[in-house]
């Protein structure tokens, strides 16, 4: 917009109409011969004729003192040009000096040449004292007014700023500042404090219409300004101002009712900011509208900007969606929700951490301490300070830890019978079946029976005492001291035990069929078998280290756990094992169970492999996307290789999506650039690899000009080709994962026997069990002959022969109860 003072378009007309005037005279007084004398420029009147014969009467008249009109009218006829003169020079500096209030000094010269001429009409009262002093007043006035407009007009015109080339002259209490185009703006300040602005010439004022508080600011602005000497006798403001732009005019430009713009006068004038800035009449950030949007999301923290601005736009409010943008930026709540979502699942029915997050800082966790007890060889008090966080949320959220499974009583005897670790030592002491102490005592003086069954089947009764176990360690403060062989709380002996899990394991069989052919419920024959899998194999601790060559196989497979948290849309029946084998030794590494399949869930596992002491060079999976990035977090420092397999089965499946079923008979063209791609993999050297492969990439132009489609194939080659090439020429990555799948097959065949478990507990369970069964159980005179006899522990070299274990997963029976054949019908 542009604004220009009527103050300025007045002078600059007065000006040009004076310059007019006194032209115009100038011309005419030339024209009749006229001329202007006077006396240093101020003192000036017509020549006087003195007569030397008769004396005229009106001369007569004027010596007697009488007024003479016609002697002061040829006084007045004849000197009028220079009190034209002196207004003239008087209104000229007025204008160029912008000195709104010194317009009234024009009338001086006027008044001086009025005076002087009655003086002169009446020579009586013209030469009395008092009345030439009067004059002499009148004349000084208009003399002094004029040095004082000239001074001032030259100190205006001194230079200074570079940028308006201007002077800031302080007059009065006034500052003037100009611009190179003429442009003014003068401020001064009177003693009350009121400020007095002036401007002059043409102005640009460049206004956000968006903003409501600048629109709020430009028509105060607007309504402020005023010319002087104007007035009206109606529709005057509440101060008794009158405005140049009246109330109605500004409601026309800018769209708002007129009875709004006068409140915000009345507001002004109040100085009432708070109402000035209020919501009513448009939204303004004021703290009210802040702090009720703020609430709102305090209410609902998962409601988006848009969802929020709706409520409010719903209830009333006039606020706009970038306002509640500004808001949320402005107050830190954007920054704050953007972290909560991450950290949160945020919804109507629930606020808590998501899993994905929490399982982020556990792994992290996790992470740490595998490095720290690789480096240190035990925990360091930082890292167990670290943990307090994670504890205290699975406080908040009523979650605690799995309960450390319960040792069974009769586990030391396994380990003993299994493993041969220690020999059972009947020298009379009674030690702790727990944690092996002799300080103990005795709680009861008289004997309980204890019932078993021996080996024939025969029932027998012996007698046993309770004792107390005085170690502070030991989390069992009494125990029955039993005789080998038997268990606490069961009438059947280790060996039954051991039955039910070489029937079940060794043989494929199922539950039902054991606890058939032990004469026990199917229950008890699973609980006996569950028992074995509390703990998967500890390597370290058995042998003393870990073996393996290096090359290790990933891969998963999803299992049917029906009873389980998980909510329904996320595949809420099925839950994923995943295997860690040796590619050479087909030794099961690691297996365990996650609820989802996720880069979480196999970041868990591979750090789980790593906490074991496994450090792999080389790590085979499929071409599952989750792998590369989890692999290079976990083992920095391993190769990941990619199974050829798995990635040439993926290339069919984006021909077929690219062309559709059967184009290998309709496109001959498609099914030779898949023979190509084939032959890659085929090449005993990388350089011919690389080679075929330009060759593959050279035709990608002709076919995804003919169908975008494949697109794909070329993207997906392109993309794998660095994790698929480095097993070509190597003698020790292998191009396939092979060796997993096979531990997965045989996983299967055990699996398929009861179709799923219960849930993640018992699942777990029993992949303790698979684990010691598979490990120590030989492979059949059909495989390899390399692994032919062979148990995944004897290929790995540990030396388990001689474990009693080893034989009871050949077949062979340690102590076979001769009960558990009495009910079969005999073979005739």
């Amino acid at each position: 917009m542009q604004c220009t003072t009527k103050w300025g378009n007045g002078y600059h007309r007065w000006g040009v109409v004076a310059h007019i005037v006194a032209v115009v005279t100038l011309v005419i007084l030339t024209a009749t011969g006229s001329q202007l004398e006077s006396v240093g420029g101020w003192i000036a009147c017509s020549p006087e004729l003195v007569g030397l014969g008769e004396r005229s009467r009106h001369q007569g008249h004027c010596r007697r003192g009488g007024f003479s009109w016609r002697v002061g009218w040829a006084w007045m006829r004849g000197s009028w040009m220079v009190a034209a003169a002196r207004s003239e020079a008087l209104m000229g500096l007025v204008f160029v000096t912008e000195s709104r209030g010194w317009g009234w000094v024009c009338v001086l010269p006027w008044v001086a040449w009025v005076w002087k001429g009655l003086g002169v009409a009446w020579p009586g009262a013209g030469r009395r004292g008092w009345y030439r002093w009067v004059g002499w007043l009148w004349d000084e006035a208009s003399r002094v007014a004029l040095v004082w407009l000239a001074l001032t007009w030259g100190q205006q015109q001194m230079p200074g700023g570079e940028q308006y080339g201007l002077c800031g002259l302080a007059m009065g209490g006034m500052t003037t500042l100009e611009s190179v185009d003429g442009a003014r703006v003068t401020v001064g300040q009177d003693e009350r404090g009121v400020y007095h602005v002036r401007l002059s010439g043409t102005f640009e004022l460049h206004i956000a219409g968006a903003v409501e508080f600048y629109k709020r600011m430009l028509v105060i602005f607007l309504g402020l300004l005023e010319v002087p000497g104007e007035t009206r006798g109606s529709r005057r403001t509440r101060d008794g101002r009158t405005p140049l732009v009246r109330q109605e005019q500004l409601a026309g430009w800018f769209g708002v009712p007129q009875p709004h713009i006068s409140l915000w006068f009345e507001y002004w004038l109040a100085q009432d900011w708070r109402r000035m800035l209020s919501q009513k009449w448009g939204e303004v950030l004021t703290e009210e509208v802040r702090r009720r949007v703020i609430d709102c999301w305090a209410q609902f923290p998962w409601w988006s900007a848009q969802r929020t601005w709706e409520h409010l736009v719903g209830q009333g409010s006039r606020i706009t969606l970038p306002q509640v943008e500004q808001i949320a930026r402005e107050s830190g709540w954007a920054i704050l929700r953007e972290r909560l979502r991450q950290v949160y699942r945020i919804g109507a029915e629930s606020f808590r951490p998501r899993d994905e997050w929490l399982a982020e800082q556990l792994l992290a966790q996790v992470k740490g301490l595998v490095e720290r007890l690789e480096a240190l060889g035990g925990l360091t008090p930082e890292v167990a300070i670290a943990l307090v966080d994670l504890e205290a949320w699975g406080a908040e959220l009523h979650l605690r830890p799995a309960p450390a499974c319960r040792p069974l009583p009769w586990v030391l005897q396994v380990e003993r019978l299994l493993f041969g670790h220690w020999e059972w030592v009947d020298d009379g002491t009674v030690r702790c079946i727990y944690c092996g102490t002799t300080d103990v005592s005795r709680k009861s003086r008289q004997p309980r029976l204890k019932k078993y069954v021996d080996e024939q089947g025969e029932m027998h009764t012996v007698e046993v005492y309770r004792y107390y176990c005085h170690n502070p360690a030991c989390s069992y403060r009494t125990f029955t001291n039993l005789p080998p062989q038997l268990i606490p709380y069961s009438k059947w002996t280790l060996d039954h035990h051991l039955a039910a899990l070489q029937t079940y394991e060794w043989s494929h069989s199922v539950y039902r069929c054991t606890s058939q052919m032990l004469g026990v419920g199917k229950m008890t024959a699973y609980h006996w078998v569950s028992g074995f899998g509390y703990q998967l194999l500890p390597m370290a601790a058995l042998f003393g280290a870990v073996r393996c060559s290096g090359v290790v196989g990933i891969d998963e497979k999803y299992v049917l756990v029906p009873k389980n948290d998980k909510p329904d849309s996320d595949m809420k029946r099925w839950m994923y094992v995943y295997f860690a084998v040796d590619c050479y030794t087909y030794d099961l590494l690691h297996i365990d169970i996650y609820p989802y399949n996720t880069k979480e869930s196999a970041r868990a596992f591979l750090l789980a492999l790593r906490a074991k002491g496994y450090h792999p060079r080389v790590i085979v999976t499929d071409m599952r996307v989750d792998y590369p990035d989890v692999v290079a977090q976990v083992f920095p420092a391993a190769i990941h290789h990619e199974c050829i397999f798995h990635a040439l089965e993926e290339v069919c499946q984006h021909f077929q999506e690219a062309y559709g079923s059967g184009y290998a008979e309709r496109y001959p063209e498609v099914k030779a650039l898949q023979e190509d791609i084939t032959r890659i993999f085929q090449a005993r050297t990388k350089r011919t690899a690389q080679r075929r492969y330009e060759q593959v990439l050279a035709q990608r132009a002709r076919f995804v000009a003919d169908t975008p489609a494949a697109e794909t194939i070329f993207t997906f080659l392109e993309h794998h080709w660095p994790r698929l090439v480095n097993a070509i020429e190597s003698r020790v990555i292998p191009k396939t994962n092979n060796t997993t799948e096979e531990v997965i097959r045989i996983f299967n065949q055990h699996y398929k026997t009861f179709c799923g478990f219960e849930n993640i507990e018992t699942a777990r369970l029993y992949l303790g069990v698979f684990e010691k069964v598979y490990r120590f159980t030989p492979f059949s005179d059909d495989a390899q002959k390399r692994i032919r006899g062979k148990c995944p522990l004897e290929l790995a070299g540990y030396e388990v022969h001689k474990l009693p274990i080893a034989h009871l997963f050949r077949g062979l029976a340690l102590q076979w109860p001769s009960a558990a054949f009495q009910e079969l019908v005999p073979n005739v």
